[in-house]
């Protein structure tokens, strides 16, 4: 969202008012959801002649939801029964899914910003994520080596680019974590969910990680950085071995041992 002011900028339409924009995104995602829950509501009442009774309750629940998006408002800020959740499971809906707003400020836009504070106020309401980020200070940003990006981020305070920050919440919104592989020519990152498993993790570099799971060698991730590696973590006692049962961790670096 568009959240600072510049005459050399235009806005297509004229004035700058991040809220507007948000509802102009929301009715048009709407829009494209009702479609879709219109061919499954024309689908249902068909089969609803039948007089199933389940046939009938699914029938009224999309109704519900035709309903809710008929005002322009998005499926995430609706009470929704436990059969309408079962619903939008599987018709999977845009605007059923978690939101996180980036706000685009000016270089002195991060505090004391009506704009921002307005996105702000409005994302919590519904409880989505807002990421401040300066565009004119990304773009800089992204042709320096590293030892001048961190230069010049200290000279506007920051200790990170905001597309780290875009990241990182972003992961948190949608339950995700990272664990590291990590070997004598190359280290991989992966994605898996927050909650899973050793097993469930391996799953995500191979299936049949998962399948013949043995056991995996961890190092928390400061104690691989601070002990130099895998050795040095080893020899100060740092490296664990872990069963099916354990739950991965942030940064967590893991080397699977598996059978199949």
């Amino acid at each position: 969202m568009r959240c600072f002011e510049d005459d050399d900028v235009t806005h297509v339409t004229g004035t700058i008012d991040p809220l507007d924009d948000i509802e102009t995104i929301n009715t048009e995602l709407a829009l494209a959801d009702l479609e879709s829950v219109e061919k499954q509501l024309d689908k249902a009442t068909r089969n609803a002649k039948t007089g199933q009774k389940d046939v009938i309750a699914h029938r009224d629940a999309l109704a519900g939801i035709k309903a809710h998006l008929d005002e322009g408002l998005p499926v995430r800020s609706m009470q929704t029964t436990d059969l309408q959740k079962e619903i939008l499971k599987s018709v999977h809906l845009i605007t059923a899914k978690p939101v996180m707003y980036v706000a685009n400020v000016a270089e002195d836009g991060f505090i004391d910003n009506p704009y921002l504070k307005a996105v702000e106020e409005y994302a919590a309401k519904e409880g989505a994520e807002v990421v401040a980020i300066c565009a004119a200070i990304e773009a800089e940003i992204a042709v320096l080596d590293e030892e001048d990006k961190a230069e010049f981020l200290a000279d506007f305070g920051a200790t990170e680019p905001g597309l780290n920050r875009v990241i990182r919440h972003g992961y948190a919104l949608l339950g995700l974590q990272t664990f590291f592989t990590a070997g004598p020519k190359e280290v991989r990152a992966w994605t898996t969910k927050l909650g899973a498993t050793a097993p469930q993790a391996a799953g995500e570099i191979h299936t049949d990680f998962e399948k013949g799971f043995i056991r995996a060698e961890t190092i928390s991730y400061e104690d691989y950085v601070a002990l130099g590696g895998e050795h040095g973590a080893r020899d100060a006692g740092k490296l664990r071995l872990e069963g099916k049962d354990y739950i991965v961790q942030e940064g967590d670096v893991m080397h699977f041992r598996f059978n199949v």
